[in-house]
């Protein structure tokens, strides 16, 4: 690792297996949108639905023209919808364990989880990291740096909700992707952006993706 690379310090997204890979597009654009540098690390789980969600084969080899081509649809699928620099991203296998982020002296920011599935939240509540995406943030946890899980399932059953405790008890963020409607969502997107606007939020990066609450009834469903 040379100098200039120390400095780098990206923030660090995993993306597990559950559905919800429009979330994780949000964030992703989000955060390059606000300058931020991604690590980015996509579990073989998370390959699956990305396939099934978006019909993209997320490749090792071909990762840089598979993500772009994910990043520019929007949440109703559609190609083009927009137009993002991956340049400040680097991608990591989810089998090396090797990787830059599996280890504590690697500069991160943080970690985002998104879209986080009940398998994922285990293996990390327990320490298990069987794979980078868990090494990592397992890492973030024990330098005390921001990880923020965007847990996505539904009904939760007592061992998940347990495993959940565990993960706020040890300092991580447990934000569940729940959209809102006061924000005068008109379109899937909006939903989607919604809950990447939160987690945004709670990694304390800037964004425009929502309409605040400004303490006004019906001041969501004003149009600008």
């Amino acid at each position: 690792m040379n100098a200039g690379e120390t400095q780098r310090a990206p923030w660090i997204v995993g993306v597990s297996g559950a559905s919800g890979t429009p979330y994780a597009a949000a964030v992703l654009r989000a955060l390059l949108a606000a300058g931020e540098r991604v690590d980015l690390v996509v579990s073989r789980a998370s390959r699956l639905t990305l396939l099934d969600e978006t019909q993209i084969a997320f490749r090792d080899g071909h990762w840089q023209d598979d993500l772009r081509e994910w990043l520019s649809r929007g949440a109703d699928g559609k190609p083009g919808t927009f137009d993002v620099d991956i340049e400040p991203v680097r991608y990591w296998n989810a089998g090396d364990l090797a990787a830059g982020p599996s280890s504590g002296s690697y500069p991160a920011r943080g970690m985002v989880i998104v879209p986080a599935s009940t398998a994922c939240v285990a293996g990390v509540a327990l320490g298990l990291s069987k794979d980078l995406l868990q090494r990592a943030a397992s890492v973030t946890l024990k330098e005390r740096r921001p990880l923020i899980v965007a847990v996505r399932e539904t009904p939760l059953n007592g061992q998940t909700l347990r495993h959940l405790v565990a993960l706020d008890d040890a300092g991580a963020t447990v934000l569940p992707a729940s959209p809102a409607f006061y924000a005068g969502a008109t379109h899937i997107q909006d939903l989607v952006d919604f809950v990447a606007g939160r987690v945004l939020d709670a990694a304390g990066v800037p964004h425009r993706l929502y309409r605040r609450w400004a303490g006004e009834l019906g001041g969501g469903s004003r149009t600008e």
